[in-house]
C-alpha cells in the first residue's frame, strides 16, 4: 500500500480513496479468494484473470485506464465503485481485467502532470520528453499492457477514461483509432452509444496516446473517452457518468446489450494542428468549446510562415491548446461524416 497523499481530500469514501492511492489490497484479496489469478505488476496496476478450467480463449480481455491525467478524477470515482462492487461478487466478472491508474504521482500531487503530458508518451520517439517522470511511467504501463494482452484471445478492449478541461458542444465524446478492424470497431461504437457518448472522432494517426498504442501494438479496440468535465475528487457529480458507468458494468459482467440507445455522431479527422515553434498563435482562445464550428477559409492558427486554415466547407475544432510544448498537437480539426 502506498503512503496516503496529502493532496487528496480527507473525507473520501473508502473505495475511492483506495483506488486514488493505488491500494488494491482488499480487492485483490477478494478476487484471489474466489479463485482468480490476481497480479499487481506495478504501482497502480492490477490484473484479474480467470484461472484453470474457468478460463477459455473466448474470454474478452478488457483494459480500463483512469487518471492518465491526474486532475481528471471523475472516472476514478466511477471505476472505484464498480470495482469494489464486483469484488464483493467476484464470480460476476466475465472478462480478464486490467485496471491501470495512470499518472499516480500527479494524482497524489493534485496536478494534471508532473513534467509533461503522460498521454503523449506512448510512441517510440519522445524527443525532449524522454527524461520526464511521465516517460518512465509510460514505460511501466507499456510493459504491463504487453504482458496483459500477450496471451489474450481475439476480443480485446482498451477503454481509457478521461474528463475534459473545457466545455463541449458534445459533453461526452470519444476518439477511436482507424486501425481497429470493422467488426471490432462496430462493436466498440455500439458500446459507446450505450455509454451515452454523443460524438466519435475517427483518428488515423497516433499522437502518442495510450489507447492508440493498444490498438496499434496489441490489436485492441482502443478508445479515449471524454466523459464530461473535470471535477474535484470526491465532489464529482456522478449523475453525469450514469450511462457510462452502467455500460462499463454491463461489459465487465457480460450482461446482454441493452436496446434503445442513440448512435453517436461520427467525425473524421481533417488535420492535426501541430505547434512548430514558440511563435505559434491560435486565431481563437484556448477556452473555445470543443466542436466549435469554423467555415472554409477561416484562419485556425499561424506559426511563423505556416498558416493553418479551414479547408472543408465546415470543420470543428477539438482540444485547442496553444500552450502545449513545441512538436505536440495544439488542436484537432474534424468533419462530420455520420
Amino acid at each position: 500500500m502506498s503512503d496516503s497523499p496529502a493532496a487528496l481530500p480527507q473525507q473520501l469514501p473508502p473505495a475511492v480513496r483506495a483506488l486514488a492511492e493505488a491500494d488494491f489490497s482488499a480487492v485483490a484479496q477478494r478476487f484471489t479468494a474466489a479463485g482468480f489469478t490476481v497480479a499487481e505488476p506495478a504501482d497502480g496496476i492490477i490484473t484479474i484473470k480467470a484461472a484453470g478450467a474457468a478460463h477459455d480463449a473466448a474470454r474478452p480481455a478488457v483494459l480500463v485506464s483512469v487518471g492518465v491525467h491526474g486532475d481528471e478524477t471523475g472516472p476514478i470515482e466511477v471505476v472505484a465503485y464498480l470495482l469494489d462492487a464486483l469484488s464483493h461478487q467476484p464470480r460476476e466478472l466475465a472478462v480478464d481485467l486490467m485496471l491501470c491508474v495512470g499518472s499516480i504521482s500527479a494524482i497524489r500531487a493534485g496536478k494534471r502532470f508532473i513534467d509533461a503530458d503522460l498521454n503523449r508518451m506512448f510512441r517510440e520517439q519522445r524527443g525532449t520528453l524522454e527524461g520526464t517522470v511521465e516517460a518512465a511511467r509510460a514505460d511501466v504501463m507499456i510493459s504491463a499492457t504487453t504482458d496483459f494482452f500477450k496471451d489474450a484471445g481475439p476480443v480485446r478492449w482498451h477503454l481509457d477514461l478521461h474528463t475534459a478541461i473545457r466545455p463541449s458542444v458534445y459533453p461526452t465524446f470519444a476518439i477511436v483509432s482507424e486501425l481497429i478492424p470493422d467488426q471490432a470497431r462496430g462493436a466498440l461504437i455500439d458500446w459507446l452509444g450505450l455509454a451515452g457518448i454523443g460524438a466519435i472522432i475517427m483518428n488515423p494517426a497516433s499522437v502518442g496516446t495510450y489507447s492508440y498504442y493498444s490498438s496499434e501494438h496489441h490489436a485492441a479496440a482502443g478508445t479515449t473517452i471524454e466523459l464530461g468535465r473535470i471535477g474535484t475528487l470526491g465532489q464529482n457529480d456522478l449523475a453525469q457518468f450514469k450511462d457510462a458507468s452502467q455500460a462499463l458494468d454491463d461489459l465487465l459482467r457480460g450482461a446482454p446489450q441493452r436496446a434503445g440507445t442513440q448512435r453517436p455522431h461520427i467525425f473524421n479527422t481533417a488535420r492535426q494542428i501541430i505547434k512548430l515553434s514558440d511563435q505559434f498563435k491560435m486565431a481563437f482562445g484556448k477556452e473555445t468549446h470543443n466542436f466549435t464550428a469554423m467555415k472554409q477559409g477561416e484562419e485556425i492558427a499561424r506559426d511563423g510562415d505556416t498558416v493553418y486554415t479551414v479547408q472543408f466547407p465546415e470543420e470543428l475544432v477539438v482540444f485547442p491548446n496553444p500552450d502545449v510544448r513545441v512538436g505536440l498537437r495544439a488542436g484537432l480539426m474534424v468533419v462530420r461524416v455520420g
